[in-house]
């Protein structure tokens, strides 16, 4: 029986869709919303951009800061979470012989990213090993604070880890790093929308965040948190006309509400996203992050029975994702002459769109599968199916 919800969403019927994770899906709704924004931008765009703007923004900002829990002077909008990190790595000022701390779990883009600003300036990227499987929360935060020494600056690290689906015991680490003196960026590429969020609260001096995966917004909405006492220091990838050293706590705002002429209606779309989606379940948007998790938790234990694998973290750690190790593919099977991204291709020929991806520690591949409203049980079960088809599990 397919999800009630999921003729809201304009997504294939003949397509199990199950990597929400990677980019998001939007309803139609919210598209609409953000159509009749552009019709009216282009209707008068001098009067859209020059004079309304500002305004628009900030409506939005103030309903983004009630949802994640900080003041809106302190967010600002970025396309996403690859460019939150790239506006705080590449505004700080690196000495050769400084340390960035990351792990091996990090999504890769912003891993390139701090490769990109070490090389330049001869600071190093120290890449902590998280285990994986793994049985416990500590083991992350072991293995992050096994990595830092007096010369590390900063740590990257995710709320929810892309690869492996892991919801980070973000908290502890945010402070364990503070009381070493080392300031934390956290991706929160899928955090925004899957767990609940007190951005004040957690401390953290960097935070960002996609819209478009778990709020399911436009693609191009991500926030970028940066705690009052750090937003000197930083500034958008792109200097515009925003950019006025004297304008005090302004500038931050201003910098990033205006980097150049571009499509503002995803950012505009958000106050709509949280309205729309937050009405479809009686409970709002904490029901939906609940209901999301039980069906990703549901999906793991499905598809590692089928697969014969353990779960690869315990509860208390999954979201509304699941990583699932799988086994070393049969002699002649599918899979043992295919690598993961053929794997996925085989599996978009059969009516399954799903993730699957090396695992950090070298172990073969693991499968990450998303659940969303749209989503329903069956769905994970035939892909099942075909992953003990392909990987030959008798």
């Amino acid at each position: 029986m397919k999800s009630r919800f999921a003729p809201l969403w304009p997504l294939d019927p003949a397509v199990d869709y199950l990597n929400h994770g990677s980019f998001g899906a939007c309803p139609t709704a919210i598209l609409d919303y953000q159509d009749a924004l552009r019709r009216e931008l282009e209707r008068e765009p001098a009067d859209f951009l020059w004079r309304g703007l500002s305004h628009r923004l900030r409506e939005a900002r103030e309903a983004v800061g009630a949802f994640v829990g900080a003041d809106p002077d302190d967010l600002a909008f970025v396309r996403n979470a690859t460019a939150g990190v790239n506006a705080v790595v590449r505004s700080l000022e690196w000495r050769p012989g400084d340390e960035i701390v990351t792990t091996d779990h990090a999504y890769a883009a912003c891993r390139k990213t701090l490769e990109y600003a070490t090389r330049r300036t001869g600071a190093r990227v120290v890449v902590a090993a998280v285990p994986f499987p793994l049985s416990s929360e500590s083991e992350i935060v072991d293995a992050v604070l096994g990595a830092v020494t007096p010369r590390t600056r900063l740590a990257l690290l995710d709320h929810v880890s892309s690869p492996t689906a892991l919801v980070y015991p973000i908290s502890r680490l945010v402070e364990e790093l503070s009381a070493r003196g080392v300031d934390t960026l956290v991706d929160g590429a899928h955090a925004l929308g899957m767990v609940p969020l007190a951005l004040e609260g957690l401390g953290a001096a960097y935070w960002t965040g996609n819209a478009h995966k778990w709020l399911c917004a436009p693609k191009g909405a991500a926030i970028l948190y940066v705690r009052r006492d750090r937003q000197e220091a930083i500034h958008p990838s792109s200097i515009s006309h925003g950019f006025d050293p004297d304008a005090g706590r302004a500038r931050f705002r201003a910098e990033f509400d205006w980097t150049g002429t571009e499509d503002p209606t995803p950012y505009l779309s958000l106050p709509e996203c949280f309205r729309y989606l937050g009405s479809l379940l009686p409970g709002g948007w904490p029901e939906i992050m609940t209901a999301n998790r039980c069906l990703a938790l549901s999906a793991c234990a499905v598809v590692g029975e089928a697969v014969g694998m353990s779960p690869s973290c315990p509860e208390t750690m999954v979201g509304a994702m699941a990583s699932i190790p799988l086994p070393r593919p049969a002699p002649g099977s599918p899979a043992e002459t295919r690598d993961f991204e053929q794997l996925m291709n085989l599996f978009r020929e059969q009516g399954a769109e799903t993730w699957l991806s090396p695992r950090p520690d070298g172990g073969g591949l693991l499968v990450r599968v998303s659940a969303q409203l749209y989503n329903h049980e069956a769905q994970y079960a035939r892909l099942a199916g075909l992953l003990r088809e392909a990987f030959g599990v008798g």
